[in-house]
């Protein structure tokens, strides 16, 4: 126990000394990095160098500041200790060359030809540390592979040859030196004078090629990573590739230079990013955005120098023209170059499936081949490729398949609603990353352009769900029907005719022998034919009210709006042909209207009802409005307003009670008309 607490002790000590040592760098790095620039500051105009801020001044302020946060996250992070390394070595290097500036200004050019040795030294440990060591051994602190050395020592080999070659240089004549007096090399070689500019571009050309191994290495992890790894390189591939395109611009385009100094600084909060918050953010956004940035720059750019060119040379002394004309030309392709430049990049970081346009052509064609399940399970198919995740679901409302699955979507799936017209008809569950690719960061793009499809094939297997339980709901009301059709003829008209047949055959055999008798089984008989003749009767008005075949719809809705409310002022209007109308709209009509006058009679206690019957093209619209004490506040549907809705359903339509301003109730029921009802037009 005692031996454990003395190695936590000093693994405790330890890690307080690598903090330490870290925060020294961290403090003391940027802390030379100012003194150089104040130096250089004081220097006179003849002794003032043409570039006092490179990319080391960059490396120099920020490398041992993110380096040692990330120590202080995992003290054996050895590219932690790279970054601290390099960044105070690049201090060192600035001030070690400003203070030999400023030796040789006083005039002490012996202790100026000393100084630009720790400047030298500096200069190469934080070129081999931080261009070299630092991206092959990015992100999670090996190398990709034993294969790789070759490229440590080949950038070890060329800053060691820049690194010699600079001190023992030989020193250079007065004659074209950019300063007042030569600074001298206390450790020239004179017979190196022949072969100076040849080492330099030799060691130059090493150094360069083992900046982009370097680069490559990480592009190579890419290839090999999962999704996780992926998203890990990312952000140091683009740091380091992005500093080695501008640093080789910059050696041709010195005005470039500026762009690598910018982007060596944000080297190491990418290194940060890969190493601690990977998972926070979307390095292929990045790259996306950066590549279709760049490229709608050059090409409007180049669209609009060059229409303003041609528009100077054929129309001379009208710049106002010129300059509108090119406006006119690079906005117009702003757009359609954009989509274009989005594709292209989408195609090139995920393939075919990075083109949503691609996956909406295969959505389209599957959906035109099957029924809405089938169409359903191509959707979630799709979807699952389109986004590269492990897995997609899609569930439906009252639908039927209510979920479908491609892949397993785990329990911290992503959640997008399906609306379709408003109307929320299901969800869409999406699983993780899968081992393809990047997680999609064209994910939105994808959603925003196949979710529709989704929302509609989810719309349509709902709709295939209602018409399905319509269908049972109608066989099961026929059946019933049925049902009590056998019941009523069988328990009462049957057994009513076969004790008639009975009365029939005693009333026979007594005519002869007691006439009296007789004539009361007969007087029975006739009553009891009454009462089949109204049995059947309620039999037939039970299939169909005769009232419709007697005054038609208009008439017998007349009718019934009196017998039922014979105190209410009650007016039955009706617009368009009505005699031509399905039996079984006729039916409905007469049916909701008859429950809507009976609830007024039972619940409205109003004065006055109109009843509006208005044929329309293809629906035929009822209207039935009183003036009563309308709906209460806690108003539920009973049985009565729910047979009338289930009525409209059944022929398709739709039945809406609502209250009227002021008081009073409105009924209104909308059904539509098959095309062999609509009325003959000349």
């Amino acid at each position: 126990m005692r031996r454990t607490s003395e190695v936590e002790m000093r693994a405790r000590t330890g890690r307080v000394a690598a903090v330490g040592v870290a925060v020294v760098a961290a403090v003391l790095s940027p802390v030379l990095e100012v003194a150089s620039w104040l130096v250089y500051a004081g220097l006179p105009a003849e002794w003032l160098p043409r570039v006092t801020v490179t990319p080391q001044s960059a490396a120099a302020l920020t490398f041992p500041a993110v380096g040692a946060f990330l120590i202080a996250q995992r003290p054996r992070l050895n590219m932690a200790w790279l970054m601290c390394v390099g960044g105070l070595a690049a201090g060192v290097s600035d001030l070690a060359q400003s203070l030999m500036f400023r030796a040789a200004a006083n005039g002490d050019l012996t202790l100026a030809g000393h100084l630009r040795f720790p400047g030298t030294l500096g200069w190469a440990l934080c070129g081999f540390t931080l261009t070299s060591l630092l991206p092959l051994f990015s992100p999670d602190g090996r190398l990709p592979s034993p294969r790789w050395r070759p490229v440590v020592l080949l950038g070890a080999a060329a800053l060691a040859t820049e690194m010699l070659r600079t001190i023992f240089r030989p020193d250079p004549p007065l004659r074209g030196y950019p300063f007042p007096a030569v600074i001298p090399n206390p450790l020239q070689i004179r017979a190196l004078a022949p072969y100076n500019d040849l080492i330099s571009s030799v060691a130059w050309a090493g150094i360069y090629t083992a900046m982009a191994l370097a680069a490559l290495s990480l592009l190579v992890r890419l290839r090999r990573a999962d999704p996780v790894g992926k998203r890990q390189i990312g952000w140091p591939l683009l740091a380091f590739a992005g500093y080695v395109v501008f640093l080789v611009a910059g050696a041709f385009v010195p005005g470039l230079m500026w762009l690598a100094i910018g982007w060596a600084a944000l080297i190491p909060v990418a290194v940060a990013f890969s190493v601690m918050r990977y998972r926070l953010y979307g390095i292929d956004t990045v790259i996306s955005r950066t590549f279709v940035a760049a490229g709608v720059l050059v090409v409007v750019g180049a669209v609009y120098f060059g229409v303003g060119a041609l528009s100077s040379l054929l129309v001379s002394g009208y710049h106002q023209i010129a300059g509108l004309a090119a406006a006119l030309f690079a906005g117009a392709f702003f757009q359609p170059l954009r989509r274009a430049l989005q594709r292209v990049v989408d195609r090139m970081l995920y393939g075919k499936v990075g083109d949503p346009r691609v996956l909406a052509a295969r959505l389209t064609q599957a959906l035109r081949r099957g029924d809405p399940a089938e169409a359903l399970t191509s959707v979630v198919s799709v979807l699952r490729d389109g986004l590269a995740v492990e897995g997609v679901a899609v569930e439906v409302a009252d639908g039927e398949p209510r979920y479908v699955e491609s892949g397993p979507v785990g329990p911290d799936a992503r959640e997008v609603r399906l609306v379709w017209h408003g109307e929320v008809v299901g969800r869409l569950l999406v699983g993780r990353p899968g081992p393809r690719r990047f997680p999609a960061a064209h994910d939105e793009r994808v959603l925003a352009t196949l979710t529709p499809y989704a929302a509609d094939v989810a719309h349509a297997v709902r709709m295939a769900a209602d018409l399905q339980r319509s269908r049972e709901r109608i066989l099961t009301a026929r059946e019933e029907e049925r049902r009590r059709l056998r019941r009523d003829l069988h328990d009462g008209l049957g057994q009513t005719l076969a004790a008639m047949a009975m009365t029939i055959n005693i009333a026979r055999k007594r005519l002869k022998d007691s006439p009296e008798s007789a004539e009361a089984l007969l007087r029975e008989l006739r009553a009891g034919m009454d009462a089949v003749t109204g049995d059947v009767r309620e039999l037939v008005y039970g299939l169909r009210p005769p009232v419709l075949d007697d005054l038609g719809l208009t008439g017998a809705v007349t009718d019934l709006a009196r017998q039922t409310l014979p105190e209410a002022d009650t007016e039955v209007t009706a617009e368009g042909d009505l005699s031509v109308l399905p039996a079984a709209v006729e039916v409905v009509v007469y049916r909701i209207v008859q429950e809507a006058l009976t609830n007024v009679r039972r619940h409205a206690q109003a004065n006055r009802v109109r009843v509006e019957l208005r044929r329309e093209r293809t629906a035929l619209r009822l209207l039935v409005t009183d003036d009563g004490r309308g709906l209460p506040a806690d108003h539920r549907p009973g049985v009565g307003l729910g047979s009338m809705r289930e009525r409209a359903a059944e022929l398709g339509g739709i039945a809406i009670v609502a209250p009227v301003p002021g008081g009073g109730t409105r009924v209104e029921v909308m059904l539509p008309l098959p095309t062999s009802a609509q009325p003959a037009t000349t």
